[in-house]
């Protein structure tokens, strides 16, 4: 019985090819997006899972109120390891890190540079490092080092790591004692490649080791691992004070509050808005699963539109079925095993479909997914899922066409009624609906994108780079570098500064004023420059002036940006004297505010302060007459001149302020390409939905045009009914998209409007798509020849 279904299942396949085909590549290309979402989801949810103590695994948070509101920081004290650890019995380890920056790391005649972190010895059993060399003791001596599998094939090849020396930043000699695997794709410590001992960090920077006993020196992350039976909420309520009751004795009055954020919620939940989690990425696994249900859905409603549409063609065989004993369950298994094999055979290109464009779709999301042809839960899975998409896609056409009565079909007095293509109308607007929607929230979010980006920054970036100062050859030569650069005909200008322009890397508290309110904890950002730092960058001052050579109190002098400038008075703010700790200084002037943050947020008042000894990045100025890499070879000489030790890294600073915006891009990105295959999936099924219509009213469309009708007559007749439902679509879409994504728009504090021409632009779009779309069979049904439509007749 299941091979006779399947023959002539196969049979009604090749015999309308294509319908087939509609049929076949709609399903697919809506089963490979929804592998597609599957593999991210999936990808998105296993996030650290690879690390044993996954469940026991959290970092220290703290809740601080500063200018008025609640912020979270990862930022920690140095001592709250040691005070965690003796005091508190529920941690079964608590560790010090540094942030994971870049360092350079020399072989014989290889240098390069890679991003790791000091830490405590614990580290490496904590998180659980695969060794492939050496042991997780590797972290007891002070001049050791550990190197990920990729980081260790670069700097020996094929030799043995272990026990190697190698320079590290230019100053010291690190052996290699482990070579751990690389940490995951999927895991927060992706980018770590190198690791080194906390007892390294003390001893090679003394501000470190004066942190040590300071509570309020936030400057360090600390993880922790909790005991078998202790809980997150329970820990964090019995540390909740323990910052402040010690912060208190130095006078703070953040009120800062610490909680240990689990491990479970690093990725999907790690916004946090006046102090309460506010989720993260959870919210994009929810979008794109919801997206996949219903491009899914779309291709489901092709499958299940083409099937009716075609009823009354095989509304005889059904009638003979039912005369010669077929009972209902056969006729519907019968139309079931069809959609099955259909559903089959989509789900194999389905799959080819996928393996062709995973790395492109990896690209686009960042990631570095692999198919999981030996997982047994993926095979479970994609089996139920065909199984459930068959049924689902092939459940409405096997009930409808297994109901119709042999006696009047075979009498032929069937008619499919008036109402029976109204299911089918629902459906097409259904689609059009999903797929309006998609195009409204892509312009929308490449809105958001151009907004931001066109927003004011402050300053000029254009052939702006930065250098780290990461080795000690390029300290104290402020003077020598700068003229040596002058002097290649191809820099403006040079200055040093304690952050880049494209990040404030201290904030501090501490400072006070002739009037303020006393009760206030202002928090600024704090940025340490060379005179020439302002010429550099490009400052745009509103009132006041630069810092100068020229003036020797300007180490006591300040600039401040317009948001500092707010908090500090309405007006007269320039020759005003702001105290900070011991020190007094003059505000000298005040320059537009600089995106220097998340271009999406609300500026950060910010302080400038000149400085030498603060320094620890260099910002070069290339001149625009002279070509960037004629520029970069030039300044690339001077650098290696005064840092013979190291690589010449440099960063433009337009690109790390591109990259600002990436992850809103990313997804943008991510929703044009579904908005792309959901508009497609709808215009195949409308494609055939108007082949067949137009098919059904050939004999109609032959006596019109002898009777006089025009081409254009006879399309607009065949497209009528096909452009209402489409502005169907966009009267439902419109405001469900308005809703969403409004809501949307409320995460940010920087943000565009929803203007109505994007609704305009998006129902016109989806007009000229469906009408091209049907065009095709209608005007190729209007131009053919009558006579052959009613020979028969």
């Amino acid at each position: 019985m299941i091979r006779n279904y399947l023959k002539i299942a196969f049979r009604n396949l090749v015999k309308n090819k294509v319908y087939s085909f509609i049929n076949i590549m709609g399903l697919a290309i809506g089963m490979g997006v929804a592998m597609l979402i599957g593999l991210w989801i999936n990808d998105e949810l296993s996030f650290n899972k690879s690390f044993d103590n996954y469940n026991k695994l959290g970092q220290a948070y703290m809740n601080q109120t500063f200018n008025g509101h609640i912020g979270s920081q990862t930022a920690m004290p140095h001592p709250l390891a040691k005070e965690l650890r003796e005091k508190y019995p529920d941690f079964k380890d608590v560790v010090m890190s540094s942030w994971n920056y870049e360092h350079i790391l020399a072989y014989k005649d290889v240098k390069f540079t890679k991003s790791g972190m000091h830490v405590e010895p614990a580290f490496t059993s904590m998180f659980s490092l695969k060794m492939l060399k050496g042991s997780q003791d590797g972290l007891q001596e002070v001049n050791s080092i550990m190197l990920n599998e990729s980081l260790a094939k670069i700097l020996f090849g094929n030799e043995d790591p272990i026990g190697k020396i190698i320079k590290y930043d230019a100053k010291a000699n690190m052996k290699v004692t482990g070579v751990f695997q690389d940490f995951p794709n999927n895991t927060e410590m992706a980018e770590v490649h190198l690791l080194t001992p906390w007892a390294y960090y003390l001893a090679d920077e003394a501000w470190v080791k004066r942190a040590a006993d300071e509570w309020g020196n936030n400057s360090f992350q600390c993880f922790t691992q909790l005991n078998d039976k202790a809980e997150f909420e329970s820990v964090s309520a019995k540390i909740k004070n323990l910052v402040l009751n010690k912060s208190d004795k130095e006078g703070r009055r953040p009120k800062p509050e610490l909680f240990i954020h689990p491990m479970s919620k690093w990725h999907l939940y790690s916004e946090f808005k006046e102090g309460v989690n506010v989720g993260g990425r959870i919210q994009f696994v929810w979008l794109f699963g919801v997206i996949g249900i219903f491009v899914l859905l779309l291709a489901c409603i092709n499958f299940m539109n083409l099937s009716t549409a075609r009823s009354e063609k095989r509304a005889k065989e059904v009638g003979v079925r039912k005369a010669i004993g077929s009972v209902r369950a056969q006729l519907v298994n019968q139309f079931l095993s069809e959609s099955m094999l259909v559903v089959f055979v989509a789900f194999l290109v389905a799959i080819a479909l996928v393996g062709i464009s995973l790395p492109w779709f990896n690209d686009l999301a960042s990631k570095k997914m692999t198919m999981l042809w030996t997982s047994p839960v993926f095979w479970l899975v994609s089996l139920v899922f065909v199984f459930i998409t068959g049924l689902l896609s092939g459940s409405y056409p096997a009930l409808y066409l297994s109901s119709f009565e042999p006696v009047r079909v075979l009498k032929g007095t069937f008619r499919v009624g008036r109402f029976a293509s109204l299911p089918r109308k629902m459906l097409v607007v259904v689609q059009f609906t999903v797929s309006i929607t998609l195009i409204i929230g892509t312009i929308i979010v490449y809105r958001q994108i151009q907004y931001a980006k066109d927003r004011p920054i402050g300053y000029d970036r254009s052939g702006l780079i930065y250098i780290d100062m990461t080795t000690p050859d390029l300290y104290g030569k402020y003077d020598v570098l700068r003229n040596d650069l002058l002097n290649t005909g191809a820099v403006e200008n040079m200055a040093e500064s304690s952050s880049p322009t494209t990040g404030i890397w201290s904030s501090n508290v501490g400072f006070s004023w002739e009037g303020m309110d006393p009760s206030a904890q202002p928090l600024f950002g704090t940025i340490a420059c060379t005179p020439d730092f302002g010429k550099t960058v490009g400052f745009q001052f509103k009132e006041g002036r630069d810092f100068s050579k020229e003036f020797k109190t300007d180490t006591a002098a300040m600039i401040l940006n317009e948001s500092a400038a707010k908090m500090v008075a309405s007006k007269g703010v320039v020759g005003k004297y702001i105290k900070w700790g011991d020190r007094k200084f003059q505000v000298v002037g005040i320059i537009k505010d600089m995106v220097m943050q998340s271009p999406y947020e609300p500026m950060m008042p910010t302080v400038f302060l000149m400085d030498y000894n603060w320094a620890n990045v260099i910002s070069v100025k290339l001149k625009p007459s002279v070509s960037a890499s004629e520029a970069l070879s030039k300044v690339e000489t001077v650098f290696k001149k005064h840092n013979p030790g190291s690589p010449f890294n440099y960063k433009f600073v337009d690109h790390e302020f591109g990259q600002k915006f990436a992850a809103e891009e990313r997804i943008g990105k991510l929703a044009s390409f579904f908005a792309v295959l959901a508009i497609f999936i709808s215009c195949l099924g409308l494609f055939g939905l108007a082949s067949f219509v137009a098919e059904q009213r050939t004999k109609e469309i032959g006596i019109r045009k002898v009777l006089g009708a025009s081409v254009t007559n006879l399309w607009t007749l065949l497209s009528r009914d096909f452009v209402v439902l489409v502005i169907i679509s966009c009267l439902i879409a419109i405001p469900l998209a308005y809703y969403f994504l409004n809501d949307w728009l409320q995460k940010y504090e920087y943000r565009t409007g929803i203007s109505w021409w994007i609704f305009a632009v998006s129902a016109a779009g989806a007009l000229a798509i469906t009408l091209l779309t049907v065009s095709f069979q209608a005007i190729k049904a209007a131009l053919m020849n009558p006579v052959k439509s009613l020979k028969s007749e």
